[in-house]
């Protein structure tokens, strides 16, 4: 049987008919519900989890450490500003971790069954989507709380999400076409993960970084898009256009040149696996 890596006729970079989009939620929604198979609480632990998290940063920022951010007159407000960072950090780090073994996981799909192996990052970006969108939901909700209300400015999220969308998905076609060839990608993937996170302004403010290392965190893809978040929920501003308009043209390039590697690459996967 010809597979689909063999006949070339892949979903290409969006789904693009209704079987393909139907395809993608259906994978979607078995990965959720998977991963929360026998908990009592199913689903609901995508919420409870980022309300613990949060519960947790409360106490450590507040009674135990006392710290503060700069421009943040309170501890609750310092918890919220580390909550929002690592939700973000974890938006990436969810769809890297998922990357190298994207194709690998599925390998019957690619050996066995005409199957559009390009609509893999889709399921795996929606699964790491909703965490996010549960956190989102937890830190909007502290915000109401700390706040009284929220800015009008939060109108502007889901453009601040959709800015990294396609490096995402650059990220997850690109590292789940290597790691068939190149299994050793997954074992970097931890450190990785771990340098994002401590290089970016997730833990540390901008304003009290020296000059000399500051541009190494602003190259961080993580960076510009907590400190939009951020400047959107808790100083009521509107993003910064210019950047977010650039920073979604190199997403787009990006997500391009993920999707070309992966076409390139998806002839030999069937040998490979």
């Amino acid at each position: 049987m010809r597979t689909m890596q063999a006949t070339g006729h892949g979903a290409g970079p969006l789904p693009r008919t209704r079987q393909h989009l139907w395809l993608a939620w259906v994978l979607a929604r078995r990965d959720l519900h998977g991963r929360y198979r026998g908990a009592v609480l199913g689903l609901l632990w995508a919420l409870l989890t980022p309300m613990l998290m949060l519960g947790v940063y409360l106490l450590a920022f507040g009674p135990l450490l006392r710290a503060r951010w700069p421009g943040v007159d309170s501890w609750q407000a310092f918890a919220l500003m580390v909550f929002s960072g690592l939700a973000v950090h974890g938006l990436f780090a969810e769809c890297l971790v998922r990357a190298p073994a994207l194709v690998v996981e599925r390998a019957g799909y690619a050996t066995k069954v005409v199957f559009p192996l390009d609509i893999l990052p889709w399921p795996a970006l929606a699964t790491a989507l909703f965490h996010f969108c549960m956190q989102l939901l937890v830190l909007l909700a502290g915000v109401l709380w700390l706040r009284g209300g929220l800015p009008p400015t939060v109108l502007a999220l889901p453009l601040v999400l959709l800015a990294c969308v396609p490096l995402l998905l650059g990220v997850l076609w690109a590292l789940g076409a290597l790691g068939v060839f190149l299994r050793d990608i997954a074992q970097l993937v931890a450190p990785l993960v771990t340098v994002l996170l401590f290089l970016s302004s997730a833990l540390v403010p901008l304003d009290v970084l020296p000059a000399r290392y500051r541009w190494l965190f602003e190259l961080n893809p993580l960076t510009l898009i907590i400190e939009q978040l951020r400047r959107m929920l808790f100083f009521g501003l509107w993003p910064q256009w210019s950047l977010l308009a650039l920073y979604a043209g190199l997403a787009l390039l990006a997500g391009g040149a993920g999707y070309a590697l992966f076409r390139k690459l998806q002839p030999g996967f069937a040998d490979v696996l």
